[in-house]
């Protein structure tokens, strides 16, 4: 009961990371900035931008004392440089390292400790889809700042978040800098995978608490993107629905070509415990030892990891064309 429970924890939290709105699959990944993205606001201006949600935020100026109540939200500031910035972040936010030692407010799936986060002054709660509705507006109530970031559906879609923080947090320059060496970094990838006239089929594993019928990701998701610049064909492309369930029969019946265990990082599945599963010493991904842990994390969390992400799924999917990277 309690690795259900578990696995159900888990398969909630990816499906609460990207499950907002669908992505399209792009043939290209965009070089120039997005034609939408948040002006940065004159120094002495007031800061106004409108968040996920559709709510109008004014700061007199950048934020000095943020909340995270998102690990990828935590990620991002970190990313922009901002992480002195970050006084309070809810439970899930480990990375980077140094994140783990900022005062935990509570999680998602719990209680969040309102009484904490409103000893520490912040003049900003940053938080994502997964707040609840009643969570943003418990926290409203008691007079705090509450911008909800949105999720990205696309690479333009994070640009986007990292220089609306950055307009937030006054770090525009440092997000441009960022934003520049994310699009060399995906561009080296694209040009070696979008020519290939061979793709392997590839099993994105979310959650295997029922091993006879595992979560896999569907169309319009990011890993569904991530998977086809790096080289790959997502074995969900074809399924209906952004997270599915799919049959051991079903996946027997394909004969998937990789098998990437991404709850190898939450449910702590093993490449060895999945030839143990019945049906699936069949597979010939497993014959051929094909099966590989991956940190989800990489490609759940909507922030820069996104690009570690694909090149670590480049270097699984192509390693002919990635021999230096280390997947």
């Amino acid at each position: 009961m309690k690795k259900y429970l578990f696995g159900l924890l888990i398969t909630s939290l990816v499906l609460l990371t990207f499950a907002c709105s669908p992505t399209s699959q792009p043939s290209s990944v965009s070089t120039d900035a997005p034609t939408d993205i948040p002006i940065p606001t004159p120094i002495g201006s007031p800061i106004q931008l409108k968040d996920g949600l559709g709510n109008i935020l004014e700061l007199t100026s950048p934020a000095q004392r943020i909340v995270s109540l998102a690990p990828a939200n935590t990620e991002i500031l970190f990313a922009l440089g901002a992480g002195s910035q970050v006084v309070g972040r809810e439970s899930f936010s480990d990375y980077p390292p140094e994140a783990q030692q900022i005062k935990d407010v509570g999680g998602n799936f719990g209680q969040l400790d309102t009484e904490t986060i409103v000893s520490l002054q912040p003049d900003l709660i940053l938080a994502s889809a997964l707040s609840s509705p009643e969570q943003v507006k418990g926290l409203q109530d008691l007079g705090l700042k509450v911008f909800v970031l949105p999720n990205p559906v696309d690479f333009d879609g994070l640009y986007i978040n990292l220089l609306t923080v950055a307009t937030l947090t006054g770090r525009t320059g440092e997000a441009q800098s960022l934003i520049n060496a994310l699009k060399t970094r995906i561009q080296a990838v694209e040009t070696k995978t979008s020519k290939l006239e061979q793709r392997p089929v590839v099993f994105y594993e979310l959650d295997s608490t029922q091993p006879d019928a595992p979560w896999t990701a569907g169309p319009n998701t990011f890993i569904d993107t991530l998977i086809k610049l790096a080289g790959g064909n997502n074995f969900g492309h074809e399924l209906s629905g952004d997270w599915v369930q799919v049959s051991v029969e079903e996946i027997i019946r394909r004969q998937p070509d990789l098998i990437l265990l991404g709850d190898a990082t939450w449910g702590g599945v093993t490449v060895e415990s999945v030839a143990q599963r019945p049906g699936w010493n069949t597979l010939q991904a497993v014959q051929n030892e094909k099966v590989f842990v991956f940190d989800d994390n990489l490609v759940s969390r909507p922030g820069p990891r996104l690009v570690d992400g694909l090149e670590a799924m480049a270097a699984l999917l192509q390693p002919q064309l990635f021999p230096t990277v280390t997947p």
